[in-house]
């Protein structure tokens, strides 16, 4: 048990700090995992020797309620003592079906926890039961609650904890049908503690309801609006720019020695450039040949969205993008150095989408 509670302790250091990918407005995942199984409301003492398995179907209308199928196999035991007296364990095997309705309360954060209610359908297996009043194979029905938290741990998959309670509408769970009033409560129960994974293969349109890059990913082409960006750089240039540096269309000065580039954008939550990129790095092309002995560092900048972790590589992995194009187009390697400053020294207001925007940028130093 202590190595299994250290690979869950893993897996959740794993989830905290990994990356939430942007959440959709609709999806489908596939779930996979353990189970641990446990008499909970029954007439024989459980036992802790028990296991099983999960795999599930989940169908996401929304940021905040899906809908789960859900197949099952739990292996339960516990024990009783006979007239000897001797003590007897008895095992159930249940092969399940369930169908839950899922209700997220906070979706859009990177550990997004979950409630469910639903109901389910078994068949049981019993070894060494106690009674022959019951059949020893049966089916049954139940009623399903509980909850559990997803953990982001890529672009599309989840690490999955849950805990699950089970009644059934019969006591025959345990094999121990006790007449009169020593019967507990007619109805026989089981929790579960699951741990899994979750794979999203299918999602629909960017959700609007959260921030449109949860975790500071460069937003597509279509939600910025660059002529806005340019007035507000203009803004930042100073009155007086180093006469020595040339600024073509899309290359603005806001230092004496940093320009930024309006308008170099990336694919989502990618390093890779998008089509309306290219114009201004054709431009920064050019200045570069018109001055050969001006060395450049590119900085990468993030917005403030996100983990520090996540941010710096990010922008770092689209600087050097940034310096590949370059070099692709005749400027020396030996000039370009790159860096990536993830969401530091912002030069706009990240409380709005413009100033966010803004602040996602590359920018040259340059390097006297």
């Amino acid at each position: 048990m202590k190595k299994i509670y250290s690979i869950i302790l893993l897996l959740l250091i794993v989830g905290v700090g990994a990356t939430q990918a942007q959440l959709a407005t609709d999806s489908w995942a596939l779930g996979f995992g353990g189970t641990y199984p446990r008499y909970v409301s029954v007439n024989i003492q459980p036992h802790n020797t028990n296991y099983g398995g999960f795999l599930s179907l989940q169908r996401n209308f929304s940021e905040h309620i899906g809908l789960r199928l859900k197949a099952g196999y739990s292996h339960i035991e516990g024990q009783w003592n006979n007239n000897s007296p001797v003590v007897i364990t008895q095992t159930t095997d249940l092969i399940t079906g369930d169908l839950d309705v899922l209700f997220y309360p906070i979706p859009c954060e990177a550990i997004s926890p979950y409630l469910f209610a639903g109901v389910g359908g078994s068949i049981r297996m019993l070894n060494n039961y106690q009674t022959t009043t019951i059949d020893k194979n049966h089916t049954a029905l139940a009623f399903n609650v509980g909850g559990g938290v997803e953990w982001s741990i890529a672009s599309n998959w989840k690490l999955l904890t849950g805990y699950g309670y089970h009644s059934t509408f019969n006591s025959e769970l345990d094999g121990a049908v006790v007449p009169g009033p020593e019967e507990i409560n007619g109805r026989d129960s089981y929790m579960t503690l699951n741990l899994g994974l979750l794979y999203y293969f299918g999602k629909g349109a960017p959700s609007k309801k959260c921030e449109p890059c949860p975790q500071g990913i460069t937003m597509e082409a279509k939600d910025v609006d660059y002529n806005k960006i340019e007035d507000m750089i203009k803004k930042h240039i100073p009155k007086e720019v180093v006469k020595e540096v040339v600024v073509e269309k899309y290359i603005k000065a806001i230092s004496e020695d940093r320009l930024v580039l309006v308008g170099v954008n990336f694919a989502f939550d990618k390093s890779e450039l998008l089509p309306e990129s290219y114009p201004v790095l054709n431009d920064a092309v050019k200045l570069l040949n018109n001055k050969p002995n001006v060395n450049v560092e590119i900085e990468g900048y993030c917005d403030y969205i996100g983990t520090e972790e996540y941010n710096q590589k990010l922008s770092q992995e689209r600087a050097q993008t940034v310096k590949v194009y370059l070099v692709s187009k005749g400027i020396s390697e030996g000039r370009l150095s790159t860096i990536g400053y993830g969401k530091g020294s912002p030069i706009a207001d990240n409380e709005s989408e413009e100033g966010r925007a803004l602040n996602r940028r590359i920018v040259f130093r340059i390097v006297k």
